[in-house]
């Protein structure tokens, strides 16, 4: 034909084995709300760095997640001694597991993604584990929508991390996104039109504060001499004696001097500025909620959800920090796993969990007494490893 070079020459991709979604998935991603930036940088500097209620709830989960006590087994036993354990023991020179931990679910607290790199040691094992800054690694997807690759970008400079090789060197942990398919969704980027809202708050709180902490009122000038208004040196004047001596906090209580015909009318509060702390109290409540912490473990007055703290606590534990640390040591035990060659899984021990001490103590009891359950099972449903032949 005489338009055949027109089209495009269609290379030939090996078989394998592939989702077969994979070539249609969208790249793009979701652009930003009207009002405020939403981007990982953005959203950290406002929500976490700059508002008190979002940086509380994020320091609360990832210590509390980082401090979670861990085991390693598999499906005939539990590890007391392991290459796995030092590693997560000392990943690095200058963190330890904790400090680990804790910026790993910070990470994915703050921006949905958490990238964990394993730098190549003398034996099978990593020799060094690191977290790295979410707002820094981009995803690199393949024909097939798999990522083949992870961009580490620095000012001008990018490290690429190959990810077609047996042995990944990135586990990267997200959050459900329902319209991003690489990317994860973060609990700030939910809570960010509370945040807005809490931070406006804040600010009108302080302009208050600078302004003597009272409302502000209207200065009325009467007029002398059949004059309707003041001249431009007298307007300047004033307002400049205003702002040297009669506003911000130190000019506090100072009294005014009026002269020529000015006389101080103050303006009450209205309706609205009276409302305007219980909206900040809803905005904080609603970031609270948006990261899953009890606002009464936060300090936000006006909750009465749960009847003492010892329950919102055992809620926290039990819907918050408990399903997030599942899900992340899942991730980095099938991960881990990949260098040793061996099924072992890194989980949560629940039985040394304090807040959880009351319901494990009726788990054991309730398991313990059915008699119709052999002891393997028994185990199984208690979350042990079976018993071995020489037990």
């Amino acid at each position: 034909m005489v338009f055949d070079f027109l089209k495009r020459s269609e290379t030939v991709v090996p078989e394998q084995k592939a989702s077969a979604t994979g070539p249609v998935i969208n790249y793009t991603s979701a652009g930003r709300v009207a009002w405020s930036p939403r981007d990982v940088v953005s959203l950290t500097k406002t929500g976490f760095l700059g508002n008190p209620i979002g940086f509380r709830a994020v320091k609360l989960i990832a210590e509390t997640a980082a401090a979670m006590p861990l085991v390693l087994q598999d499906c005939e036993r539990r590890f007391d001694v392991h290459p796995l354990l030092s590693l997560m023991r000392r990943p690095n020179p200058l963190q330890g597991r904790a400090e680990l931990l804790e910026a790993l679910y910070g990470q994915l607290l703050l921006s949905g993604n958490a990238y964990v790199e394993a730098v190549q040691g003398a034996d099978i094992l990593p020799g060094e584990l690191h977290v790295l800054r979410s707002d820094r690694m981009s995803l690199v997807p393949g024909a097939d929508g798999w990522p083949v690759a992870y961009d580490y970008t620095v000012g001008n400079r990018k490290h690429r991390f190959d990810m077609t090789g047996e042995l990944t060197p990135i586990c990267h942990i997200r959050n459900f996104h329902p319209q991003d398919d690489h990317y994860g969704f973060s609990p700030m980027q939910a809570a960010a039109v509370a945040l807005d809202v809490h931070v406006a708050a804040s600010h009108w709180s302080k302009a208050l504060l600078d302004n003597a902490a009272r409302p502000s009122g209207a200065i009325v000038y009467k007029g002398v001499d059949g004059q309707s208004q003041l001249s431009n040196d007298q307007y300047d004047r004033l307002l400049n004696e205003m702002a040297s001596h009669h506003q911000g906090a130190r000019n506090a209580g100072r009294p005014m001097l009026l002269e020529g015909g000015l006389d101080w009318k103050p303006m009450g509060f209205s309706p609205s500025d009276m409302e305007f702390q219980k909206t900040k109290e809803a905005a904080a409540r609603e970031i609270a909620i948006a990261f899953g912490v009890p606002p009464m473990l936060m300090g936000i007055p006006g909750d009465a959800t749960y009847a003492n703290y010892q329950e919102a606590n055992r809620a926290f534990f039990r819907l918050t920090v408990l399903p997030l640390v599942t899900k992340v040591t899942a991730n980095l035990s099938h991960w881990l796993s990949g260098f040793t060659g061996e099924v072992v899984e890194l989980k949560p021990d629940l039985d040394q969990v304090h807040a959880l001490a009351t319901e494990r103590d009726q788990q054991w009891a309730r398991v313990g007494a059915a008699d119709f359950l052999t002891s393997a099972e028994k185990r199984a449903i208690l979350g042990l490893p079976a018993l071995t032949a020489d037990e």
